[in-house]
C-alpha cells in the first residue's frame, strides 16, 4: 500500500483516485472545490478543500511522507506549475504532473515534476494505432524507447516454429506470450509453432514493432 496525494479532482484526477482506491492505496485528495472533494470522499482516506499554491498549507500535509504526489490540475496551468515546484521544494519523493499541451510538459519538468503525463495525446496515439491497423490489438508503452504490443501472426510465420524463424536475431524482438481467445501461453520455446488462430505479445523498440502492424 502506498501513501498518495492527489491535487486536482477534475475527470482525470477523479478517475485516478477511484482506480487507486480499488488498488488499496491510502489517498489524500485536495481541490479548491468542496463539491469535488465531497464526491471523492468514498474513494479517499481523507479530503481537503484548499489552494495547492499555498505553501503553508502544503507544509502542513507532511509532503515527504507521501510516496507519490499527483498534480492532476487540468484547467489552471499556472497553479499546476506552482504546485509542482512547491512539492519538490518541500521534499516530495515523486511528483507526477498532468500536462494539457506539449509545451506544458517541458515547463512542468523545469518546475520540478519528475514525470509528466499528457492524457489527450497518449489516448489519441493509442486510439489511432489500435483502430488504424487491422493486425494490432493492444499496445503498451513501457519506456521512452520500448513497447509491448499484441498483433496477429504474420502470414509468413504460420506453421513455422520460433526456432525456424530465429526470431530474436532476424526480427530483434522478444516474444512474451501467445494468445488463443482467452487462453495465454507464456512458455515459449524454439519448438513453439505459430498457428493462424494465435495472436502474439511482443516486446521491442517502438520503431521495430512498426513492421508488425
Amino acid at each position: 500500500m502506498k501513501s498518495i496525494l492527489i491535487i486536482g479532482l477534475g475527470r482525470f484526477g477523479s478517475h485516478i483516485c477511484m482506480i487507486l482506491h480499488d488498488m488499496g492505496h491510502e489517498i489524500l485528495v485536495v481541490d479548491t472545490s468542496e463539491e469535488r472533494v465531497q464526491k471523492m470522499l468514498p474513494y479517499a482516506t481523507n479530503g481537503l478543500v484548499a489552494d495547492s499554491t499555498d505553501k503553508s498549507f502544503l507544509e502542513s500535509l507532511g509532503i515527504p511522507n507521501f510516496d507519490i504526489c499527483l498534480v492532476t490540475i487540468g484547467d489552471d496551468f499556472q497553479s499546476s506549475m506552482e504546485t509542482a515546484a512547491l512539492l519538490k521544494d518541500l521534499g516530495a519523493k515523486l511528483v507526477v504532473s498532468r500536462a494539457s499541451r506539449g509545451i506544458h510538459e517541458k515547463l512542468l519538468r523545469r518546475c520540478g515534476a519528475d514525470v509528466t503525463v499528457y492524457p489527450e495525446k497518449q489516448t489519441a496515439f493509442l486510439t489511432a494505432l489500435r483502430y488504424g491497423s487491422d493486425s494490432l490489438f493492444e499496445y503498451f508503452i513501457i519506456s521512452k524507447d520500448y513497447a509491448v504490443c499484441e498483433v496477429a501472426i504474420p502470414q509468413a510465420w504460420i506453421g513455422k516454429t520460433v526456432g525456424d524463424l530465429n526470431i530474436r536475431k532476424n526480427y530483434h524482438i522478444n516474444i512474451l506470450a501467445l494468445k488463443k481467445g482467452e487462453e495465454l501461453t507464456a512458455e515459449i520455446t524454439p519448438q513453439t509453432v505459430f498457428t493462424e488462430d494465435h495472436t502474439i505479445l511482443i516486446l521491442g523498440k517502438k520503431e521495430t514493432l512498426e513492421q508488425f502492424y
